[in-house]
């Protein structure tokens, strides 16, 4: 019960906190793209050091990579369907605020519905690894929340209504930890693999995509190479403990 709590708390923690900082103090520049890059070397290392290793004990290496590529299609295709999630691209078109912040809370909604899948399939392996990815979800929810809040508070005008729909949109994230976790503990254990593999492609993605980009890798590159470091150093140590 006491892990189940902490995963709970950890799926609301990174949306709730980032959300805050975002309105009450708007960070700058330098220390969100540091913790963009470092969410994004967290996302990636727990991805080929945690995720993919425990994968591979019960799916075959063929089923794992196919399993992999479909969780980056995934998100392609989310992307692809929903361009405007992207807060620079809302900037950017100047679409009505009405559908700006439609697209962009639908957009993180069902961002939010993989990352919970993978929290609850880890966790019908073990409570340990649930724990594990829900802490790196966590930490990327974080300064993705800041970055995400600024704009949507630009358009609405509204702290509070700002903060709710955030955080509404981790009830997504929450229904997507409950459905893995149901559905897959009793699944046949190469099920199990696969989508392990499946949200580790769904994580990479996340990464590459959306976090280094943002993270201004190009502008501070002595800071992103620090902060990856650390992200995966911290991801290396933890599997040893």
């Amino acid at each position: 019960m006491n892990d189940f709590l902490l995963i709970l708390f950890l799926i609301f923690a990174g949306q709730i906190l980032g959300s805050l900082i975002g309105l009450i103090k708007n960070p700058g520049k330098v220390a969100l793209y540091g913790s963009l890059s470092f969410a994004a070397s967290v996302m990636i290392a727990i991805s080929f050091v945690q995720l993919i290793p425990e994968g591979l004990k019960y799916a075959s290496l063929f089923l794992m990579a196919i399993s992999f590529s479909a969780g980056m299609v995934i998100m392609w295709v989310v992307d692809f369907l929903l361009p405007h999630i992207n807060p620079e691209l809302i900037k950017k078109e100047k679409p009505s605020v009405k559908r700006s912040v439609t697209m962009l809370t639908i957009g993180i909604a069902l961002h939010n519905i993989p990352e919970g899948l993978a929290v609850g399939v880890g966790f019908s392996i073990s409570a340990e690894l649930g724990i594990i990815i829900a802490l790196a979800i966590a930490i990327q929810d974080f300064p993705e929340n800041i970055a995400t809040i600024i704009p949507l508070y630009g358009m609405i005008k509204k702290r509070l209504k700002s903060f709710m729909i955030l955080v509404t949109t981790a009830l997504f994230e929450l229904a997507g930890f409950i459905a893995g976790y149901l559905f897959f503990k009793e699944a046949p254990l190469s099920w199990l693999g696969a989508v392990l593999a499946l949200a580790a492609g769904v994580m990479v993605y996340i990464s590459v995509e959306e976090l280094i980009p943002s993270a201004q890798v190009r502008r501070y590159p002595k800071m992103s190479a620090a902060t990856i470091i650390l992200g995966i150093t911290c991801v290396i140590l933890t599997s040893l403990i």
